[in-house]
């Protein structure tokens, strides 16, 4: 009888804290999505049209940090473009408080897909030894102006 009132004991104590435990983990999330709900939106280098803003360079909103699309307009080779483009993808990045080691996806357009292997030979390692997922596509009619590759990118702060 004694052995049977201490297990239903145990039991309902470990009902109780379960509830409780459950109870905190829910107040946590709660408040984690109500602070991401409110936090407010910075947008860098905004690029306008007639004095109307058009896009921005690079967008910030809570942790996470959207470069838009960087491209190379001037003469060279796609290792040329490619290099030129990751300069410029970390440079929003560092604006932004963010890293190229905290990049969480990239996203490669390329003018022409026989660039690939040139534009993996300068890309590799450039996002240090855990890279982030990327999607690499060729872009029918070529990439906008005069690059040979259009590169943007998601990361965290």
């Amino acid at each position: 009888m004694k052995a049977q009132r201490r297990s239903i004991l145990k039991r309902l104590f470990a009902s109780v804290a379960g509830v409780a435990g459950l109870s905190v983990t829910t107040k946590a999330s709660t408040e984690q999505i109500s602070a991401e709900l409110t936090a407010t939106k910075e947008v860098f280098n905004v690029v306008t049209q007639d004095d109307v803003p058009l896009f921005s360079g690079s967008t910030k909103l809570g942790n996470l940090v959207f470069v838009a699309g960087k491209g190379y307009h001037k003469e060279g080779d796609i290792k040329v473009h490619t290099d030129e483009v990751l300069k410029e993808l970390e440079k929003e990045l560092i604006k932004a408080g963010s890293s190229m080691e905290k990049v969480l996806k990239v996203s490669v357009f390329l003018h022409d897909l026989n660039d690939y292997k040139g534009m993996n030979e300068v890309y590799k390692g450039r996002f240090g030894s855990k890279p982030p997922v990327r999607t690499t596509v060729a872009v029918y009619g070529g990439v906008p102006g005069d690059s040979l590759v259009e590169m943007d990118c998601i990361a965290y702060i």
